[in-house]
């Protein structure tokens, strides 16, 4: 079984040297992620094309990269390639690449509309028109209610004869596009967990930039457990072939300070000047280029263009703003196609509750004035106390921590019930299926969990469940912390 990557459109018009080295960056990145999630397959570099070939056999394996090739930034397109010669007698019998073609697409066409596009390289004794049009009749024969629509059809038969070998495409499945990490500089995310601060984060993600992760705790453990499934989510599903940081910061003392000795109208801009003062700490000590917000322009009060001109003045350092123009439905519909939109259902947002009638236009000697009464060292201060971790240990770091939780095989009907955790496109794509017909199931998405859990019945053990594991772990911390006893992860035996 191969798989054939392109590349994205604007990795291909650089320069040679600069496709080159972008390529190469993606061959690393794929092999990395694949041997992180075991997964046997080889990784060829090709010039025009990246080819991941996996044994005939391993169909799981196939399965798997398949997902793992839409999550990885710098890719355009790939599709399951099967490949065999041009028949060596008669170049123009095409019989045996009509029978590879109805293989991969009779079940498919049927009923649906459908186009042939074949591409040559080499010298051969026919056309490529010749060949589709053997290949449509061949479709039209065999597919019931199949009919040719070169404009805009249902689906594209795409094969390609490269000298002396045909490929036939399968089902082209779209890649992120984008740049390989990290062939792009460093920037240093500000993720709150919403919806606005991980889509940011994505972006730069998506653009070729090794993004870490700083966050400003205003809501207690519940807030900082949410924003570390976030940042764990992000770097598994989209950056796992590179180590990212997740900096927490109490920011608690910085806004109790605010609250104090800083009018209503000039909080909101005061506390974002006084992030991008910590930020620019981090990001200094984390050799990164640029600080990433979630910002929308005219989105809150502290968003408009003159607020923003001075939160900007508090950092030397460029601040990045890659959702600017967006409006908020468009930043929660990206938050659904990535999967963070359920974390940032569960968020709430914290740094809207310090400001009374704001003002949209911060005059400069009001924040002088203001910021003169606050203690410039306190910023330093909560900086040198955060706590750095990296976010693929996020997950080991959790399990350590979960000292009362256990982790359960053997489930009984009479104590146990099953709590599945993932969201619901989760659980509709890869239901899950109870070890036997006695055991109760429920579904409560962990955004919902911390409310619901204190409704169950307390007598029950609940086992939670997602599916690497991760997720579960920190939620059933943060029940632990909360006093709940009755509480363990399920962990299914390997079979």
């Amino acid at each position: 079984m191969k798989f054939i990557v392109r590349l994205h459109a604007e990795i291909t018009i650089k320069s040679k040297g600069v496709r080159k080295r972008y390529g190469k960056v993606l061959v690393n990145n794929l092999k990395s992620i694949l041997r992180r999630n075991d997964v046997n397959a080889k990784v060829v570099w090709c010039w025009d094309r990246i080819e991941v070939v996996v044994a005939d056999d391993a169909q799981q394996d196939a399965n798997q990269v398949s997902e793992i090739l839409q999550k990885i930034p710098g890719i355009s397109w790939f599709s399951r390639s099967h490949e065999l010669p041009l028949p060596e007698g008669d170049p123009t019998d095409f019989t045996p690449i009509m029978d590879e073609v109805l293989a991969c697409w009779q079940d498919i066409i049927p009923g649906k509309s459908f186009a042939v596009r074949v591409k040559r390289k080499g010298e051969h004794p026919f056309r490529s028109l010749d060949l589709e049009r053997y290949l449509g009749g061949a479709i039209l024969k065999h597919c019931a209610g199949s009919r040719v629509n070169l404009k805009k059809p249902d689906v594209e038969v795409r094969v390609e004869i490269d000298h002396e070998v045909v490929r036939v495409f399968g089902h082209k499945e779209q890649g992120l596009g984008g740049f390989p990490l990290p062939t792009q500089e460093t920037v240093l995310s500000l993720l709150s967990g919403g919806f606005d601060s991980s889509v940011a984060s994505f972006q730069l993600i998506r653009r070729g930039a090794r993004v870490h992760f700083c966050f400003f705790n205003l809501g207690g453990a519940q807030h900082e457990t949410g924003v570390r499934q976030t940042a764990y989510y992000l770097w598994q599903q989209y950056a796992s072939s590179h180590p990212l940081k997740f900096i927490s910061i109490d920011f608690a003392p910085v806004v109790e300070e605010i609250l104090t000795k800083v009018d209503n109208g000039l909080m909101g801009v005061v506390l974002k000047r006084q992030m991008l003062r910590a930020a620019e700490i981090v990001a200094n000590n984390l050799h990164t280029a640029a600080i990433v917000t979630g910002e929308a322009l005219g989105q809150v009060s502290s968003q408009t263009l003159s607020n923003l001109s001075v939160i900007d003045e508090a950092t030397d350092k460029l601040v990045l703003r890659p959702l600017i123009t967006m409006d908020k439905q468009e930043i929660i519909n990206i938050a659904q196609q990535i999967g963070t939109a359920d974390f940032a259902r569960s968020m709430p947002e914290y740094c809207g509750v310090i400001s009374n009638k704001p003002t949209v236009k911060a005059q400069r000697d009001a924040l002088a004035e203001a910021e003169s009464q606050l203690d410039s060292e306190l910023i330093k201060q909560v900086v040198r106390q955060s706590r750095v971790e990296d976010v693929s240990q996020i997950g080991e770091t959790t399990e350590q921590r979960v000292q009362k939780v256990d982790a359960v095989q053997n489930v009984t009907s009479t104590t146990h019930e099953i709590i599945d955790i993932r969201s619901h496109d989760e659980v509709e794509n890869k239901p899950f299926i109870a070890p036997n017909d006695d055991i109760v199931v429920r579904h409560i998405p962990f955004f919902k969990l911390a409310t619901a859990f204190a409704e169950l019945d307390n007598s029950k053990t609940y086992l939670l469940y997602c599916e690497k594991g991760v997720m579960s772990k920190l939620q059933a911390l943060y029940l632990q912390e909360q006093g709940y006893e009755n509480v363990a992860v399920y962990q299914p035996s390997l079979k």
